[in-house]
């Protein structure tokens, strides 16, 4: 538990950090912060001291206590560090090992040394995650944003980051708020050829499972929607089935559960968020004697290395997964190697967004075709 002073201190450093508090500005006075924290002057002062010890605040005699200017000795630590952040969601799990090695690969051959956060997708780790990138000096920064369907609390670090220099992109998602530069996949056209594929094999009633505090699977539920319309297959709204990031292990599986025990509206096909839902979804059709693609198709997306571990291989939309750590790593040292100040105004750095293909394999079926056993 943080002792009083402690939260004093982490108060002021974090309006440093976010840019509350720019270099020469006064910041509050130590009886704002008392009554803020209900608190004495000692414990004020206290915190203060380490702070300016610190170097991130200085005292003017009779004039009060400003904030200091970081920025030059910022720009020192990162030439000597040479190092870039990379920030995901997750780090061990799923397609990311795979882009977090596409982009360490052509850092490394750049001569970067690659410092790994993960945030568990939460806002207080990304913004935890952010002071420390800012406050140890990295030259630029790949991240890939935290609920990024959701307005963000942490958005005053990164224009703090863009007030400093310190280029950053995101990658597989963004802040719309932010306009940045980014590397992502078509996810609304990939979830479009998921439905697409149902559709042109004869299914009318075809579930699907959506992410939605992600901008991924917002753009893949409207993807989902735009096949059946262009189709002109009517939508049942109870075969969207929408969960958060702390539900993914539950939710879905509950509600396809749900859906099968009532077989007046049976569906016959699936769209899944990711492959990894897939599998589970999977698992719960197995609960109740059902085979795939037999009884019901199955469409994953990111073709990761499950598609091929299940004993029924998954149809998969494709994800360039390495490639995308590649191109997002040339793009942040183009960035570095040429502040925007320099650079060739006809040959400006512009976002990258994969295109998607469909990657077939024996989880779908016609429904016209006679039942498949496997």
């Amino acid at each position: 538990m943080q002792t009083k002073y402690a939260k004093v201190k982490q108060y002021i450093k974090s309006k440093v950090l976010d840019g509350t508090y720019e270099p020469h500005h006064k910041i509050h006075s130590e009886s704002e912060l008392m009554k803020q924290f209900n608190v004495s002057r000692h414990t004020v002062r206290l915190a203060i001291g380490e702070l300016v010890s610190e170097g991130w605040l200085y005292r003017e005699q009779g004039a009060g206590t400003f904030c200091a200017d970081r920025s030059r000795h910022s720009s020192n630590s990162s030439a000597s560090n040479k190092n870039i952040a990379i920030v995901t969601t997750y780090i061990s799990d799923y397609i990311f090992p795979s882009i977090i090695r596409g982009a360490e690969a052509y850092l490394s051959e750049k001569g970067y040394q690659v410092t790994l956060f993960n945030t568990n997708n939460d806002h207080e780790k990304e913004r935890e995650y952010l002071e420390k990138i800012i406050s140890n000096g990295f030259e630029g920064v790949i991240i890939e944003p935290t609920k990024s369907a959701y307005s963000n609390p942490n958005i005053n670090y990164y224009l703090n980051l863009e007030r400093l220099g310190i280029p950053y992109l995101m990658i597989n998602a963004y802040y719309e708020a932010l306009e940045p530069l980014r590397v992502t996949v078509d996810d609304e056209r990939g979830a479009y050829l998921q439905t697409e594929h149902h559709i042109q094999h004869g299914h009318r009633n075809i579930l699907g499972f959506f992410k939605t505090d992600d901008m991924q699977g917002t753009l893949r539920m409207k993807g989902y929607l735009k096949a059946h319309r262009e189709y002109k297959v009517p939508i049942n709204p109870n075969n969207i089935i929408t969960y958060q990031t702390e539900e993914k292990d539950k939710k879905p599986l509950e509600e396809l559960d749900r859906i099968l025990k009532n077989t007046e509206t049976a569906p016959t096909a699936i769209v899944s968020y990711n492959d990894e839902l897939a599998i589970n979804l999977i698992n719960v059709l197995r609960s109740h004697n059902l085979k795939v693609p037999r009884d019901m198709s199955i469409v994953g997306f990111d073709n990761s290395f499950l598609t091929e571990l299940s004993e029924v291989k998954l149809t998969s939309i494709e994800h360039p997964k390495a490639e995308l750590g590649r191109q997002a790593a040339l793009l942040i040292t183009e960035l570095i190697e040429k502040p925007y100040q320099q650079r060739d105004m006809q040959k400006e750095i512009e976002s990258i967004v994969f295109p998607t293909e469909l990657i077939i394999r024996n989880s779908t079926r016609s429904i016209a075709d006679p039942a498949k056993s496997s």
